[in-house]
């Protein structure tokens, strides 16, 4: 799939982000296995998930296998929208399929807002709401900085 660029402050906190903690002996491996952790209760049926993480460049490297396009582009997400990442290297194996666009939320975007850009029709939000699920649990959720997955329709 290839690579994704990330906000590198913005996103959930599993791991702490200063550079003393970069410094820290295996925090490489124990970020990369809360990111793993992460992805998989995300439930992608993703398998033989390998995770890295360099904290000195934020950079996470995904490999395994994907059911789908859909499921690697989530799992993507998931590892990127974690704070303290600033990219996604994504080699999981998947069924060819035309990637999605991607979408980065400014201050004031709501998910219908982000449709009507998209779709032309801000009651298309739903369509948003569900390729970005189970990393939204709410279409009021988001948050600048969070990179959403845009759909063909």
């Amino acid at each position: 799939m290839g690579l994704l660029s990330f906000i590198k402050e913005a996103g959930e906190k599993l791991f702490g982000g200063s550079t003393a903690h970069a410094a820290e002996p295996d925090a490489n491996k124990v970020a990369a296995d809360a990111i793993k952790t992460y992805i998989e209760t995300q439930n992608l049926g993703l398998t033989n998930l390998a995770v890295e993480y360099v904290a000195t460049s934020g950079v996470v490297t995904l490999s395994g296998n994907a059911p789908s396009q859909e499921a690697s582009e989530k799992a993507s997400l998931a590892a990127g929208n974690v704070a303290n990442v600033t990219q996604v290297d994504n080699n999981l194996v998947a069924p060819a399929a035309e990637p999605a666009q991607y979408h980065d939320v400014v201050r004031g975007d709501t998910l219908s807002a982000i449709s009507k850009k998209y779709y032309g029709d801000a009651n298309k939000y739903n369509a948003i709401f569900e390729a970005n699920k189970p990393m939204l649990s709410h279409p009021d959720k988001i948050y600048p900085g969070q990179k959403l997955r845009i759909p063909k329709l």
